[in-house]
């Protein structure tokens, strides 16, 4: 059986038995030292060896941690603590320096994400603005002006609208304001202005009455689409009689009335003035006779009406007393 390196049985002492020398248990000299010592020579008588022991106060172990921790890293072993501390300052440096990279590589991004972020902003601050604004009783109607009425009774017409006063400007009822204007045949065309605060002007286009359509005893004032005006038992003085036998103008655009009207609203003032009667069976045959002197014009179709008027306009000045005048030709015209 193998022994340990170092295992002796003589040196194994039994119970009882004297405790060894200095001689006895010292190592056996390595190779080294015994050709070290047979060089110098033989000692004979050994060297007595004097342990001295010093006496070192004993620390107590706080005063052994601030001794140890005032020394630096390199000269002794850092404790887990500090390892741990350490970790937390390497692990923070290092997401400082990320989240600056990061930054760095998305500035533009950002700064375009922010341009738009900004100016969605002023767009929805715009907006709520404008609704809270515009839905506060600090803009409700309360004032109505109508503005182009001749015939018409302005009174009447904001009246009319009555129902409408109290509502915010931009929560006005445009069907509603479209319904009680229809109340007035007369009321050619309409525009609604708002104007803040509380005020809504109403600008109507009335109908220009072109001439009078007898219908039995009563002579009735129409407008070129042959809508009512007025009616009266007496034909109205100023306005050229209109016998027309085509259908209604509003039923068919090549009626004869419709060229008779288109007639009368292309004449100068001073020519339509001194119309008396009109005359159309279909739209290429209008005729009219003048007032004072009973001459007959002869038109033909509404086609080329601004000539025609200045034609007949230089014919009245040359002819005076001519008693017929074609213009139907424009380019051609005569006098009889």
């Amino acid at each position: 059986m193998k022994r340990p390196q170092g295992f002796e049985r003589s040196a194994a002492r039994r119970p009882g038995a004297p405790a060894p020398t200095a001689q006895e248990t010292a190592a056996p000299p390595r190779r080294e030292d015994a050709r070290a010592a047979a060089t110098v020579g033989t000692i004979t008588d050994p060297i007595p060896i004097v342990r001295t022991q010093e006496t070192i106060p004993e620390r107590t172990s706080a005063q052994s941690r601030a001794t140890a921790d005032r020394l630096p890293l390199t000269e002794r072993v850092p404790s887990n603590r500090e390892i741990s501390k350490a970790l937390r300052a390497a692990r923070a440096e290092r997401r400082r320096v990320e989240r600056g990279e990061v930054r760095r590589f998305t500035k533009r991004s950002r700064r375009r994400r922010m341009a738009w972020l900004g100016a969605a902003g002023v767009a929805v601050a715009l907006v709520l603005g404008v609704v809270l604004v515009g839905l506060s009783p600090l803009l409700a109607l309360r004032h109505i002006q109508v503005v182009g009425a001749s015939r018409l009774d302005a009174g009447a017409i904001s009246a009319k609208l009555d129902d409408q006063v109290g509502r915010p400007l931009v929560l006005l009822d445009q069907a509603a304001i479209s319904s009680d204007l229809a109340a007035f045949p007369l009321i050619r065309s309409y525009t609604l202005e708002s104007h803040p605060p509380d005020t809504l002007v109403v600008r109507i286009v009335e109908r220009q009455a072109v001439g009078v359509v007898q219908q039995g005893p009563v002579f009735v004032l129409v407008d070129a689409a042959k809508v009512a005006i007025s009616s009266s038992a007496n034909r109205p003085a100023g306005y050229p009689l209109i016998a027309a036998t085509g259908a209604a103008a509003d039923a068919n655009a090549d009626s004869g009335f419709a060229a008779a009207a288109a007639v009368l609203s292309s004449l100068p003032a001073d020519v339509l003035s001194r119309v008396d009667t009109i005359s159309a069976k279909t739209k290429d045959d209008v005729s009219f006779t003048l007032r004072e002197s009973g001459a007959t014009v002869v038109w033909g179709s509404a086609e080329d009406s601004a000539l025609k008027s200045a034609d007949l306009t230089a014919l009245l000045k040359a002819a005076p007393k001519a008693s017929r005048f074609d213009v139907s030709s424009p380019h051609s015209v005569t006098t009889g």
